[in-house]
């Protein structure tokens, strides 16, 4: 980026809303329920919302043998982000369900609650309900990672982070297994439930 100008050179890729909650039973564990949601305000596929929900991350197999789906209002947005962005997060990566989704209609997306302490996200679909909550949230963070160091390694990423102390995402009531741990972000020890807002992807 050049400094002679506080206007990023590169094509805009998207930007929106991309909050998480990843799920281990133990530290060192295997990955055992994931969740990516989406609220997007500009992209080449125009704007939409969205929850990615792996509840089988290690199998890949999409519903109803496994209940590994993407629950959104614009599927083709919802496939583009998948592909060229959140196949490539560290947790995804090794997740062979983020493969096999089943991509299903959204009927209803609402937000609940607070980003003072706890918030919540709530996704439906005809078969599923789908909802994400983030509790004991604290102090938000700016983040501006370099390409080099992102997941696509073509993008740079403006993102304001709160990291929650809990989380958890139910299934029509029933909670994913697992629990919040820690991640390594940015050369940080953060939590793996985490609201991410105000977030663009540049390309550079």
């Amino acid at each position: 980026m050049s400094t002679n100008s506080p206007i990023h050179p590169g094509a805009v890729a998207w930007t929106g809303e991309n909050p998480g909650i990843y799920l281990k039973d133990t530290q060192d564990g295997p990955w055992t329920g994931l969740m990516c949601f989406f609220r997007i305000f500009y992209s080449k596929h125009g704007m939409g919302s969205g929850i990615v929900v792996l509840d089988k991350p290690g199998i890949a197999k999409g519903y109803p043998e496994a209940v590994n789906v993407c629950i959104s209002d614009n599927e083709p947005l919802a496939r583009y982000l998948i592909e060229e962005f959140f196949s490539k997060f560290a947790s995804f990566r090794v997740s062979p369900g983020i493969q096999a989704v089943t991509h299903l209609p959204m009927i209803e997306c609402r937000r609940e609650g607070s980003t003072l302490s706890t918030y919540s996200e709530i996704v439906r679909s005809r078969e599923l309900e789908v909802v994400a909550t983030w509790s004991k949230l604290g102090a938000p963070y700016a983040v501006d990672m370099p390409a080099e160091n992102g997941p696509t390694k073509i993008h740079q990423m403006y993102s304001l982070f709160l990291d929650g102390g809990e989380g958890s995402v139910t299934i029509n009531g029933r909670s994913l297994s697992g629990k919040v741990v820690q991640r390594d972000f940015a050369g940080t020890r953060k939590s793996t439930a985490f609201l991410a807002f105000s977030e663009s992807w540049m390309q550079v």
